[in-house]
């Protein structure tokens, strides 16, 4: 058994740009059909990967773009993200809204799917992430959204067995063209870089052949798990702060 997708359809949420288009590129390269879906079409295509519009927001749409595929094999929720923002300077619809994106949506997008997935015993990958395994301040919501995310996984992967896997992929940091807002110019990336012990942050295609796997054969009795896709995580703090190993 292998990572090979031939012959498979593959939808990516958000599929368009930074992660989600390493991930539909990854598919691609893996054999697959792979079918990129945002509310824009890509700056820069994905070559073979086709374009399909949706708001993942809208369920009536979500229904309707699902009603209309031949089949489905993989779903990737990728879709998501959240602006820097702090509780307090927000209102709580605003933040419901973020919810809505990284919770509430993937949940809708795998009930519409999940005939297609039934029929072909295929697979479900959530794109989670380490903010929501620790506090996120800036981005709370969103790391409250993608904890609902890994437990609904969890949860739907019970439920589906033994004819669709679910699990979720909970992606680190990773370098993007978005990247410049959330951590500076290339001096604060390299900071940022400087606290994951593998010393870099994730490239998309690490996030995507990550994905790859867990939709193979290669993953076929793994469901119900979440693969930490980070790097090694962040250095503990307590580690640079502790003063027992210095020179005396």
């Amino acid at each position: 058994m292998d990572n090979r997708q031939d012959k498979r359809l593959v939808v990516v949420t958000g599929g368009t740009r930074g992660v989600g288009a390493g991930i539909a590129r990854a598919f691609r390269e893996a054999g697959a059909e792979v079918v990129a879906c945002a509310r824009r079409p890509p700056e820069v295509p994905v070559e073979g990967v086709e374009f399909m519009p949706l708001n993942v927001r809208d369920p009536a749409a979500v229904r309707t773009f699902f009603d209309a595929l031949p089949r489905l094999d993989v779903l990737v929720n990728n879709a998501g993200g959240t602006p820097y923002r702090l509780l307090a300077d927000a209102d709580a619809e605003r933040h419901a809204r973020v919810i809505e994106l990284n919770l509430t949506a993937p949940l809708t997008v795998s009930l519409a799917a999940y005939e297609h997935l039934r029929r072909a015993r295929g697979s479900v990958v959530m794109i989670g992430s380490v903010s929501g395994t620790r506090p996120s301040p800036g981005s709370a919501a969103y790391g409250a959204a993608k904890a609902g995310l890994e437990n609904l996984a969890r949860s739907m992967a019970v439920e589906w067995a033994p004819d669709v896997r679910v699990n979720t992929l909970v992606a680190g940091m990773v370098r993007t063209e978005l990247s410049p807002l959330h951590y500076g110019d290339e001096e604060g990336i390299a900071a940022v870089s400087r606290t994951v012990p593998l010393g870099r942050l994730a490239a998309p295609s690490d996030i995507g052949q990550a994905a790859v796997f867990l939709a193979s054969d290669a993953a076929a009795y793994i469901t119900g798990a979440s693969l930490l896709v980070h790097g090694g995580g962040e250095r503990p703090a307590f580690l640079d702060a502790a003063t027992v190993n210095e020179e005396k």
